[in-house]
């Protein structure tokens, strides 16, 4: 993110492995772009969001999502 402005909350839990919540605002959407085949990303004009997502789980959630 450009800011801690447009950066609403973090929260990481001890509990559940591998869980982390991240809200915030991208601002408008200016690319989406696939790196290297294993991660997201995703270009606002507030900051960038990387996700780590194998261009086949995307494509299943766009599929299921359609329905």
């Amino acid at each position: 993110m450009r800011s801690k402005s447009h950066v609403k909350s973090i929260s990481i839990s001890n509990e559940a492995r591998d869980r982390v919540l991240f809200e915030g605002d991208l601002g408008d959407l200016e690319e989406l772009v696939m790196v290297e085949g294993g991660m997201l990303e995703v270009r606002g004009t507030n900051g960038v969001l990387r996700v780590e997502l194998r261009r086949e789980e995307l494509l299943n959630v766009l599929r299921t999502e359609r329905l």
